[in-house]
């Protein structure tokens, strides 16, 4: 599904009026080789998106530095809840073949939306669901995504690449190919509302990136 740009450009501009100190915040970031991404974005991302009939719902992201909780409502094999974790991320992968993140996962909570007679509902009842292993429990998903690729205690790693839709995407693809050899993610972390990639540069890849650009279709 191709992005509303105009509707993405509006809820920049909104968010630049209603902080204009941001601004100056992520210059500074970039001046010391740092990406600095305003959460309103991914919250207007996911605001975004069209309706499903599987999608979560009452989605909050909120920053709780260096991490960021997210919660959301949705259908766990057929039992409403409401969910909530905080996400810090461990390690992200990046090269022309790989964007892969092993994310940790804290503060883990799964409460019942209302009364219904599932496995699920009595697991969450007895209190044998142990959440603070939520890696263990993903390993028990009927049809566990593609993008999953490990998932122990309290770590998940995932590979986005293994999503056909982000794989084949040409945007994408040129990210990597031109991105990926010249730079790399040393961390990623919360600072106030925004998301900061810290980066290395590789001044060695920089033929590789001009020859990708130069290949790949626009």
């Amino acid at each position: 599904m191709a992005l509303p740009i105009a509707s993405a450009l509006r809820s920049a501009g909104k968010y630049a009026l209603r902080n204009p100190s941001t601004l100056f915040s992520i210059a500074k970031h970039a001046v010391s080789l740092r990406i600095a991404i305003p959460i309103d974005t991914v919250r207007w991302f996911i605001d975004s998106q069209a309706p499903g009939k599987n999608r979560p719902t009452d989605v909050t992201v909120i920053a709780t530095p260096p991490g960021i909780t997210v919660g959301a409502s949705l259908d766990l094999m057929g039992t409403p809840v409401r969910s909530a974790a905080t996400a810090y991320v461990d390690e992200l992968l990046m090269s022309e073949n790989q964007l892969e993140v092993t994310i940790r996962l804290a503060n883990v909570s799964v409460d019942l939306l209302k009364e219904v007679n599932t496995p699920v509902a009595g697991l969450l009842k007895s209190g044998a669901l142990d959440l603070s292993k939520p890696g263990n429990l993903a390993n028990f998903i009927p049809k566990k995504p593609p993008v999953l690729v490990h998932a122990k205690d309290d770590k998940v790693t995932l590979d986005l690449l293994q999503e056909k839709k982000i794989a084949n995407n040409p945007k994408v693809q040129r990210v990597l190919s031109t991105v990926a050899p010249v730079v790399t993610v040393k961390s990623v972390h919360t600072e106030g509302d925004l998301i900061v990639l810290n980066l290395k540069a590789k001044p060695s890849g920089l033929r590789k990136a001009f020859n990708a650009a130069r290949q790949l279709p626009a």
